[in-house]
């Protein structure tokens, strides 16, 4: 896999890396480590954005623009912590690296509980870039100076318990970067619907990635007496339509689902009442998942299965769940007065 070559074994060097910092790593520094490793926990993000919620609050009038900048960097760090959490999480299923202590059990020392699974990338280092980030306009020299400090912290720890290897932290490091700067690109901005839709398609693409690595297909797993988790694919539209066309639907599909995406997107560009962006985000999103897809895959896989008195929903997946809300959302927007600037996006 040359991908796994260049960018992830470097010829020897991530493993020769990660064996000198993990063996390296003495008995008196192991709890050092498992604190560092618990500063970058995403467990974290929710205690951050309240304390940055709360610290706007205690400045007092005469500090009202820092209080302002305050809240701003607050939803900067809401928006990327959702899109590094959904970003980490499709990698780590699409990728599906093994952790150091499965992939070299006789080299690896392990600080904790061992993980075994989706080493790439690094959640830890993705969140700690992204708390250092947000943070970073509202310190002085000295705390940047503590934020980049804290982030070799967190680096080392992550390969001192053996939970990661370099590469893995360094692409969480990249990932939390570009989220942050993502971020900082939305906030205030009619941008933020855009990012939120690519956020409901990552989302539905890391469901369904889970549903094929759980599940075997057509496997039925019920949930409760009206619901069932499912694995079916869908190479027709909704209902199943045009599913038995005999193949040329998929590239119609794939045509009329990039047109409408295409058309939503430039939509969202333009001013609009805020349920009304709401309701294009959540459709240009699932559009985007189920495009995904037909384009990868050349079917859409359904997982949510309702049922009632032995009558059965035509199973539908995430992508469906947003597109159908959006059209509700956007119908409902219909029957409200849109007067002039009335919920416009600036």
């Amino acid at each position: 896999m040359i991908f796994k070559q260049l960018l992830y074994d470097w010829n020897g060097l991530n493993v020769a890396w990660f064996g000198a910092i993990n063996q390296a790593t003495p008995d008196w520094l192991a709890p050092l480590a498992q604190v560092g490793s618990a500063l970058g926990s995403y467990w974290g993000g929710p205690f951050l954005l309240i304390a940055l919620l709360l610290w706007s609050r205690q400045l007092d009038a005469a500090a009202e623009m820092q209080a302002a900048a305050v809240r701003v960097q607050a939803r900067r760090f809401a928006l990327g912590f959702v899109l590094a959490w959904l970003g980490v999480a499709m990698l780590k299923l699409i990728v599906d690296f093994p952790r150091p202590v499965a992939a070299l059990p006789e080299l690896v020392r392990i600080i904790g509980e061992p993980e075994l699974q989706y080493s790439f990338p690094s959640g830890h280092a993705a969140y700690a870039m992204l708390a250092a980030a947000s943070l970073w306009p509202l310190s002085s020299r000295r705390c940047r100076a503590l934020l980049v400090a804290s982030l070799a912290w967190v680096a080392w720890s992550r390969i001192a318990v053996g939970a990661h290897f370099p590469a893995d932290v360094i692409a969480g490091f990249l990932i939390g970067g570009l989220v942050a700067w993502i971020a900082r690109s939305a906030s205030g901005t009619r941008w933020v619907w855009w990012c939120a839709a690519v956020a409901i398609a990552l989302l539905d693409q890391g469901t369904k990635q889970l549903v094929e690595a759980k599940l075997e297909y057509a496997q039925i797993i019920p949930v409760t007496a009206f619901f069932n988790l499912v694995h079916v694919w869908n190479t027709g539209a909704a209902f199943s339509i045009l599913a038995d066309a005999g193949g040329w639907q998929r590239w119609f599909f794939i045509a009329l689902a990039t047109g409408i995406s295409a058309w939503l997107a430039l939509a969202l560009l333009k001013p609009r009442q805020q349920p009304e962006a709401a309701a294009y985000c959540l459709i240009l999103g699932g559009a985007l998942g189920n495009l995904a897809d037909r384009v990868f895959r050349g079917y859409v896989v359904d997982s949510l299965d309702f049922h009632w008195n032995g009558w059965h929903w035509p199973a539908f997946n995430f992508a469906d769940l947003a597109i159908t809300l959006g059209v509700g959302i956007f119908l409902a927007a219909g029957s409200v007065d849109r007067s002039p600037g009335h919920g416009a996006i600036n």
